[in-house]
């Protein structure tokens, strides 16, 4: 080729040019420095939805069940197949723009995906939200173990459809049909995991993984200010409560980012350490680094929990305090997650609220006085007996004072 060949190849695909992520984008790859240190925790177990994990080989035996699900809701409400595929074919190339990766399927294998993938859910979601399972040609779904893994995995930041278009087909299907909105029938599919008591209404979502990231904010929203490392950062659970920091849990508040410092007391919403809590903050927070960089609270909560535990010890105290739940067995294995969450996170800045926390705490633990006061607690006032012990022993050397003092005056 010549030089004039090459000049009109480069112009060509300079030309051909595109922003490659839009502002459509809401699904995303998660980064790869962030995902190697728990792959399974991003990765669907039993069931893909969407294109980023469709061809996976582990994950080809639940199509089949896809389909029969996908066939059950189109028979129940009479839908035309050719609805659905001229709306899903009107809506591919935003679609396509929903999704931080180049797609290379065509339109035909797309217009597939989405449909199948969005008349599973469908029916999933109905089945639950009506409890009627009897009848059905596949009771296979319903084993407890694999529904809890089907919930966690429509949960996944990489196994998305974009909740624009669910919400349309559905409309779509049941517009002459007075059941509940597809909004609502999602919020009872995920009702386990909406702490918050978040209401329905008036509610914009981009996907799944972005409801239940909503589902921990219903605290009021703080300021960010620009994160500091010499300010953010706090001593761990166990250094707290030497320096003389009080745990208390807060069993009042439905949201966990709710903690509290006042009068030496920290005040901490209950968290139960489940299976899958690992899986559902590593997502939120990859959402939010993909996503919502300037609104990173869940990431703000994370680094919290960071901070405060470094071993089991930090573990065992929270548990005593009710602070945390462990359902997961041995501390080690809840101090290993609480530390790995928040590695290769790029955190720019922190809420206002937390800010103020980091800066309470570490004043109080600076300051030597209260640290005197609780190592005199811990080693002379840990118990009544010792209590007890204490005062007699410094009665007994107050009046041994006074007798030496009055000693010194009879010889004088």
């Amino acid at each position: 080729m010549g030089e004039d060949g090459v000049v009109k190849a480069i112009r060509a695909m300079l030309e051909g040019a595109k922003v490659p992520v839009t502002e459509e984008c809401c699904i995303y790859k998660v980064p790869f420095d962030i995902r190697e240190l728990n792959e399974d925790a991003y990765t669907p177990k039993v069931v893909s939805i969407g294109p980023f994990h469709h061809n996976s080989p582990r994950l080809h035996n639940m199509e089949r069940h896809k389909l029969m699900y996908c066939k059950a809701f189109l028979e129940r409400y009479k839908i035309s197949l050719e609805s659905w595929v001229q709306y899903i074919e009107g809506v591919e190339h935003r679609f396509r723009s929903c999704y931080s990766e180049t797609l290379y399927f065509t339109k035909e294998e797309l217009v597939r995906i989405i449909f199948v993938d969005s008349g599973f859910i469908f029916e999933l979601f109905w089945c639950t939200f009506y409890n009627e399972w009897s009848g059905k040609n596949n009771t296979f779904l319903m084993k407890p173990w694999l529904t809890t893994n089907i919930r966690l995995d429509l949960l996944l930041l990489e196994n998305q459809l974009p909740f624009f278009l669910l919400q349309n087909l559905f409309n779509l299907s049941v517009a002459s049909t007075p059941i509940p909105s597809f909004l609502e029938l999602t919020f009872d599919y995920f009702i386990y995991y909406n702490r918050s008591r978040l209401a329905y209404s008036n509610i914009s979502i981009k996907h799944f993984t972005d409801l239940v990231r909503k589902f921990h904010l219903q605290y009021p929203l703080q300021t960010r200010i620009e994160a500091d490392e010499s300010i953010i950062h706090f001593p761990s659970a166990t250094e707290l409560s030497e320096a003389g920091v009080k745990f208390k849990v807060n069993l009042q508040s439905d949201c966990l980012l709710d903690l509290r410092f006042c009068g030496g007391v920290l005040e901490i919403p209950q968290l139960k350490v489940e299976d899958w809590t690992e899986r559902l903050f590593r997502n939120m927070v990859a959402l939010e680094q993909c996503h919502y960089p300037e609104e990173s609270y869940i990431t703000d909560y994370v680094a919290v929990l960071d901070f405060l535990v470094n071993t089991s010890r930090d573990v065992d105290l929270l548990v005593r305090k009710r602070v945390l739940v462990n359902w997961l067995g041995e501390s080690d294995s809840v101090a290993n997650m609480f530390n790995s969450l928040w590695k290769n996170i790029t955190h720019i800045n922190f809420s206002s609220q937390y800010f103020v926390l980091c800066r309470d705490l570490n004043a109080f633990c600076g300051n030597p006085l209260n640290k005197l006061q609780s190592t005199l607690r811990r080693d002379y006032c840990n118990t009544p007996w010792q209590t007890a012990v204490s005062i007699a022993g410094i009665l007994l050397l107050f009046l041994s004072l006074i007798e030496t003092v009055c000693s010194i005056f009879q010889t004088l």
